[in-house]
């Protein structure tokens, strides 16, 4: 009679039918892989900003774009240096045998950045949308859980013919707990979907600013 009215969660999943449990379980695992998106974002985007504000730096430094582009080589780490690397070799690759330019190098710069950047973008980017889809879809599943839930405890209460606080509180309980579950998965998932897609927008928004930056120095040297 006492594990009847055991309420701790792991009792109450315990005695949970077996849809529900599987609402659970799904509302568990769907917890910790948002989670596990959340952490590496936060690890990515923080290591992103310091790069790129350790490229700005040397950027800005005084050093010649030529030798600065010797420095890093073809094959950048880097985020900004990517973007910066995409634009240099198609400067240099716009530069003909006696020295003169092929008609069109800026546009050719400007594309080139433009596709680094969206790749940058699609890697800071990636995950998101499944923090977006358990944040909308974790509460209606856990709610699925708990109308189930609560229709077989009704099921049983009948079949007892007894409604008495004893009979009806463990169903409810159970019921109510993929709910809880369903919450408990959504709310952090929206809360850090809001967040991070406005640290990636703002990350993506200083790699256009300067890759604008760095089109318009090129401009001038092809102008000049």
């Amino acid at each position: 009679m006492e594990a009847a009215h055991d309420y701790t969660m792991w009792a109450l999943f315990a005695r949970a039918t077996f849809i529900v449990k599987l609402v659970m379980i799904g509302m568990i695992l769907a917890s910790i892989w948002s989670w596990g998106i959340i952490i590496d974002k936060l690890v990515q985007y923080r290591r992103a900003r310091a790069e790129a504000a350790v490229f700005d730096r040397a950027f800005w430094s005084g050093e010649p774009l030529d030798g600065l582009f010797d420095t890093i080589g073809t094959q950048p780490k880097g985020q900004s240096q990517k973007i910066f690397v995409a634009g240099m070799l198609e400067w240099r690759r716009s530069h003909r045998q006696d020295g003169g330019l092929i008609a069109g190098a800026q546009s050719r710069i400007d594309r080139s950045m433009d596709v680094a950047i969206n790749k940058e973008a699609e890697t800071l980017q990636r995950g998101l949308p499944v923090l977006a889809t358990v944040g909308s879809t974790a509460p209606f599943v856990g709610l699925f859980g708990t109308v189930w839930g609560i229709m077989n405890a009704f099921i049983e209460i009948a079949e007892a013919q007894n409604t008495s606080l004893a009979v009806v509180a463990p169903g409810i309980a159970e019921a109510l707990l993929a709910t809880g579950l369903g919450l408990l998965a959504a709310i952090p998932a929206v809360i850090f979907y809001n967040k991070l897609s406005a640290d990636a927008n703002r990350i993506v928004g200083g790699y256009e600013a300067f890759a604008d930056e760095f089109a318009t120095i090129l401009s001038r040297q092809l102008d000049s």
